[in-house]
């Protein structure tokens, strides 16, 4: 089960900074090809990793920096957002449409 929004170890960039913590979404699962934002590219999710992304594409430092995340670093999952105030609430869990493609035989 894909999860929405995990909590990670690290701040930024989450594989290299283990005593920080970091808020991003689960985009991509072991085994799963996604289309990587910006780019042409379409990458196979290893085993024991998944593919992470902040919401800020522009700005956030995450998969598409360091590339797959292992799974060991995922340490919870995020329900809500309470900062800012305009946006408290639950936070949504649909992966963007058109992401995670069907399995592939390559």
């Amino acid at each position: 089960r894909r999860l929405h929004a995990p909590y990670l170890r690290g701040q930024d960039r989450t594989p290299v900074d283990h005593q920080r913590k970091a808020i991003k979404r689960v985009i991509g699962l072991p085994g799963d090809w996604i289309s990587v934002p910006e780019t042409k590219e379409i990458r196979k999710i290893p085993e024991g990793h998944c593919w992470v992304e902040g919401d800020n594409g522009s700005v956030s430092r995450d998969s598409r920096t360091y590339g797959p995340v292992p799974l060991g670093l995922v340490q919870g999952r995020v329900t809500h957002v309470v900062w800012p105030p305009r946006k408290i609430g639950r936070v949504d869990k649909r992966v963007p449409e058109g992401r995670v493609m069907p399995q592939r035989n390559l």
